[in-house]
């Protein structure tokens, strides 16, 4: 069965918005792993709240596009996110898709894996966290060596909330 990687962000009550989110999640697809959380300023934002990141592993056999636009979209409007013209708005929560086995695409809003990966240590810290051997797909680097050469500045670790997350997804909460 296909594995895919699904980044989870939130800025608004990110503490019960990502708990809700995984939750969520757990009932539509086989979450197999969480990654470390971590509170992250927002990009280019310093008058926002902070974020909480972390990146989940999944089973799924659902094709990629309906994933993202039916699974991952779904949820977002049931806790309430906002899109809007600004990108870099506050929201409830965030998911996307960033890899999906290993598969490369360009499919409408869809592109596979996420180009922001290479870019974003908030995105790449977990990736290879779950999935250190995975070479992404196009570029011929391990995440581990991918999410070496970034820097962590900035990137808190949550590790009770982290705990709390993990346990829930063991006991099925």
């Amino acid at each position: 069965m296909p594995r895919a990687f699904i980044a989870l962000g939130s800025n608004i009550n990110p503490a019960e918005n990502v708990r809700a989110a995984i939750r969520l999640l757990g009932r539509r697809l086989r979450i197999l792993r969480v990654s470390t959380c971590y509170e992250t300023a927002p990009e280019g934002r310093p008058d926002q709240p902070p974020f909480y990141n972390a990146v989940v592993e999944v089973e799924t056999d659902v094709p990629p596009a309906e994933l993202k636009q039916t699974i991952l979209r779904g949820i977002e409007d049931q806790l309430g996110r906002k899109r809007g013209a600004d990108r870099y708005a506050p929201r409830t929560i965030d998911l996307d898709l960033l890899v999906y086995d290993d598969l490369r695409s360009e499919e409408g809003d869809l592109v596979l894996p996420d180009p922001l990966i290479v870019q974003r240590a908030f995105l790449a810290v977990p990736l290879a966290q779950l999935a250190p051997d995975m070479v992404l797909p196009g570029s011929n680097r391990t995440m581990a060596e991918i999410a070496a050469g970034m820097t962590t500045d900035g990137m808190l670790e949550l590790v009770g909330y982290t705990d709390l997350l993990r346990r829930e997804l063991e006991d099925g909460s």
